[in-house]
């Protein structure tokens, strides 16, 4: 399937405006919150936050390579980008909010230098994903807006904006879930009359599962349990990772 060309100045002002509120909700935290659990297994706010600060640079580099013609990979190895976020996990709210304004403000310039012609340029992220250098303000959103949510401080896939949703629905079943093997034909609908289709490119007809945007990306994203879902004839289907 053939995505559809990403919206690159708009997601550019998204990234902006959720990193806006982002910093809000950290900078109402104290050192103790920050080191309790977050909602992803196993990992406290402090580990989400070190993730996004350095997922930032990550994406600095794969821009710069876009920008230069230069390979530069996202991490110098999945265990070095594993060991930077602990290293960091521990760190004062402080410390933190400071990394990731330095580094918001890194992309900001990262992605101010990308000449209009090498928009269209082809980078390899980690695990040998391939992605045009123009949807990466995209790829940075869904980390900025997903990781709010997963930090569990009263920000939820409900309160997402509605550009958002329907932009990381057509991420989710235009590049992540199209094809997949493990995930049966889906047509996705709104309850606005909006359409998706995803998953394998079964002959016979698709499951059709209707909801809100909000219940929809929560379902695909792991975070939402499908509540809210319909599913006619058929069960909801057990989405794979992200």
């Amino acid at each position: 399937m053939t995505s559809t060309p990403p919206d690159f100045p708009h997601d550019v002002a998204a990234v902006r405006e959720a990193t806006h509120r982002l910093l809000d909700s950290v900078a109402k935290l104290d050192d103790a919150a920050v080191g309790e659990p977050c909602l992803l297994p196993g990992w406290t706010r402090g580990h989400l936050l070190a993730h996004l600060a350095r997922n930032a640079d990550a994406l600095v580099n794969l821009l710069t390579w876009a920008r230069t013609d230069v390979p530069t990979p996202m991490y110098t190895s999945a265990g070095a980008r594993d060991a930077d976020i602990a290293r960091d996990a521990d760190r004062s709210l402080a410390a933190h909010l400071e990394d990731l304004r330095a580094t918001a403000a890194r992309f900001d310039a990262a992605v101010d230098a990308l000449p209009p012609e090498r928009l269209a340029y082809r980078v390899e992220m980690r695990n040998g994903v391939v992605d045009r250098a123009d949807r990466l303000p995209q790829r940075r959103l869904n980390e900025v807006e997903l990781h709010h949510v997963d930090l569990g401080v009263g920000y939820s896939v409900e309160q997402l904006p509605a550009a958002f949703l329907g932009g990381v629905l057509t991420f989710l079943t235009e590049v992540k879930f199209a094809g997949h093997p493990a995930l049966p034909a889906l047509e996705l609908r709104t309850d606005d009359g909006r359409r998706w289709r995803t998953g394998r490119a079964d002959t016979g007809a698709p499951v059709v599962v209707t909801g809100s945007a909000a219940a929809l990306a929560g379902w695909l994203t792991g975070r939402g349990d499908g509540s809210g879902l319909d599913t006619p004839g058929s069960a909801l289907p057990a989405v794979p990772p992200l």
